[in-house]
């Protein structure tokens, strides 16, 4: 029989059946297009990653909701709650307050009860005042959820010495009061005759305790613009003996002088003219007051001595007159004047200088100039410019381009440099057709609700608005790095301050607009602030926060969402977080008893279980109302000897 070769044809009848085919591999598989699926899977994907959007929409809101909540719990319920608090945090802190007692693991039960504290004598027989460890502690919290002082909801009050004066469980509140009697808030011209009848009950209410033996809190006083000129003079040495002679008599610590980059270097580049400053701070080395140099790279809409507007120096001007791209540049391509744009301050377009070689030659020269008032301790602090209004932030809001409180204000990174390094990021980030910024962000005076952008649920939190943010937020902190870095080499160990913005309106809203526009990336579900506390604390900086009067609080029928005091509650934490120093600048005029009140509640927490306190204050006043010795003269002196914890008896005897 013949053998049939290993390789050829076998018989059908007797070979065994194909193996099974495979799925190709590698290159194979890409020869091949795969079948399409059938239309029901395709409608069953369409329908999961719909529902993949609702979900990710309703945690949103969900942290949203839980954030203001927090928010609440922190500012008025005054709960020692951790940054980054969940709800264990929340039931334990709500436990404590009850009267229970929490151990780490989670062990609760109810704590000894505590003999309750007689009602004051003076109150006694006209009703009976309730406890906060009893229910009404609740319906307590929810009155004053909006943020309304509490000296216009109650008519008579007891503070606890043990807490802070202002904090909801400090005050015992008597409910038939609430009901039949409020005081509102006390105007301007009342506080102008400085304490109407109306007030009196509220002062020795509110200002109760004994600040002795509390921290030491500097005190600075503001010095008026138009004692220099725009030739660097000073133009009248007498009244500025006479305005440190009152200042002395208030027993304040120093005052706070304006060096401004437009005067000392107006006229040619890198020649500096300080013969005015050098004048007023010999008169006040006289006085033996300390001195809080703010360097002003920014220019002012206010007017000095003479009508003389404070502008940029004159040959910056000249530049731009050739090149407009040097300024911050909005969507319409109007270019505002008042500071440089941080986009050239690597780009060398100032006569041969970048914008950070330009400030750092003005504080080595400023350094330079005055190196042995320092020495000897005259100049405590070196505040430096770093925006608009010498604040950390974009001129998102000028008066001058329309915008009036509370519009969202708008994006200013139109300049050609800003775009360049925008095409940049997104070119790294591989998408080239985000080198763009949002069409779809309204106008100065936009409501944050009426923008495809800034809307709850907008395009602020998609992927390309995260991406934008994101970088217009990493300029302004690239920026600070860059200052900062150079000022501490200039001035070799000296306190430098920085000024951060109170940008509270829209604070109440998912997206924060103002901020954002700002350059704060800062929505409910994001902290905008520890990136740059980060960055200031790198520099050992100490910050400075601004402070608004009660008249700015919380208002049930508020259109514009604001709430100062929480932008000023999670400011102020997060930098105590990061382990920066903290001043406080006041915006407004202490005009009446509840802006000192708040002040010292806020530079004297004494709740705080970290024992916090600030390094020290500034009175942000011009001084021609400082003068009016008849305009709470009183008021304020003992306001400066409760931030020296000297002050024993009341406000008002």
């Amino acid at each position: 029989m013949a053998t049939k070769h290993p390789h050829g044809d076998a018989d059908p009848s007797t070979s065994p059946p194909p193996p099974p085919s495979r799925r190709p591999r590698g290159f194979a598989s890409a020869s091949t297009p795969a079948a399409p699926p059938p239309p029901g899977r395709r409608r069953g994907e369409r329908e999961r990653e719909r529902e993949k959007e609702r979900t990710k929409l309703r945690e949103r809101q969900r942290r949203a909701i839980t954030s203001r909540m927090l928010a609440g719990l922190r500012q008025h319920g005054n709960f020692p709650l951790p940054a980054r608090a969940d709800m264990n945090d929340v039931l334990a802190a709500l436990a404590r307050a009850a009267g229970w007692t929490v151990h780490p693991d989670g062990t609760t039960f109810l704590s000894s009860p505590q003999p309750s504290l007689p009602p004051p004598a003076q109150f006694q027989g006209a009703f009976q005042a309730t406890s906060l460890e009893t229910p009404v502690f609740t319906n307590s919290l929810n009155s004053y959820a909006i943020g309304t002082p509490i000296d216009s909801q109650a008519s008579a009050l007891q503070t606890d010495d043990s807490l802070s004066p202002s904090s909801l469980d400090s005050v015992v509140v008597a409910e038939q009061s609430i009901k039949n009697e409020s005081y509102g808030n006390s105007s301007s011209a009342n506080s102008l005759n400085c304490m109407g009848s109306d007030q009196l009950l509220r002062a020795s209410a509110v200002w109760a305790g004994d600040f002795t033996k509390t921290p030491y809190i500097p005190v600075y006083a503001s010095l008026s613009m138009g004692i220099i000129n725009c030739y660097c003079q000073l133009v009248d040495p007498e009244a500025v003996r006479a305005e440190l002679r009152h200042l002395k008599s208030l027993n304040v610590d120093g005052v706070v002088v304006d060096c401004w980059w437009g005067i000392v270097e107006a006229w040619t580049p890198q020649k500096y003219e300080w013969s005015g400053y050098r004048d007023l701070f010999g008169i006040i080395k006289e006085f033996k007051l300390k001195v809080q140099v703010v360097l002003s790279f920014h220019g002012s809409g206010e007017c000095g001595s003479g009508g003389v507007l404070i502008a940029l120096p004159r040959w910056v001007i000249e530049i731009a007159q050739e090149n407009q791209d040097i300024f911050f540049t909005d969507r319409e391509g109007r270019r505002n004047t008042e500071c440089l744009s941080w986009g050239i301050d690597k780009e060398r377009v100032l006569r041969g200088r970048t914008g950070i070689e330009v400030y750092f030659d003005f504080m080595r020269s400023f350094h330079m100039e005055f190196r042995s008032l320092s020495e000897e301790g005259l100049i405590s602090a070196i505040e430096v410019g770093l925006g608009a209004s010498g604040e950390l932030r974009y001129p998102s809001c000028p008066e001058k381009m329309g915008w009036r409180y509370p519009g969202i204000g708008e994006f200013q990174c139109y300049d050609r440099y800003m775009q360049k390094n925008l095409r940049q990021s997104a070119l790294t980030r591989g998408h080239l057709f985000w080198a763009r910024g949002p069409d779809n962000a309204g106008y100065y005076n936009s409501r944050s609700h009426e923008t495809g952008f800034f809307c709850d649920g907008g395009d602020y939190d998609s992927y390309y608005g995260r991406f934008f943010l994101n970088w217009y937020s990493g300029i302004l902190i690239d920026h600070v790095d860059q200052v900062l870095s150079l000022a501490t080499l200039a001035f070799d160990g000296a306190a430098i301050v920085v000024k951060i913005p109170s940008i509270y309106w829209w604070y109440r809203t998912a997206s924060h607009a103002a901020e954002l526009t700002a350059g704060f990336y800062n929505p409910t579900n994001r902290d905008g602030y520890s990136p740059v506390f980060r960055m200031l604390k790198k520099h050992s900086i100490i910050l400075k926060v601004v402070c608004y009067g009660p008249e700015f609080t919380v208002q049930e029928n508020d259109e514009a969402f604001a709430d100062p005091e929480g932008l000023t509650w999670q400011v102020m934490n997060a930098a105590w977080d990061h382990g920066l120093s903290v001043s406080v600048e006041s915006a407004l005029p202490c005009l009446d008893v509840d802006m000192y009140s708040r002040i010292l509640d806020t530079a004297k927490p004494r709740n705080d279980p970290d024992r916090h306190h600030l390094s020290f204050f500034a009175y942000r006043q011009r001084t021609p109302f400082l003068l009016q010795r008849d305009v709470c003269f009183s008021e304020l002196e003992t306001f400066v000897k409760c931030m020296h914890g000297e002050a024993t008896q009341n406000f008002v005897d």
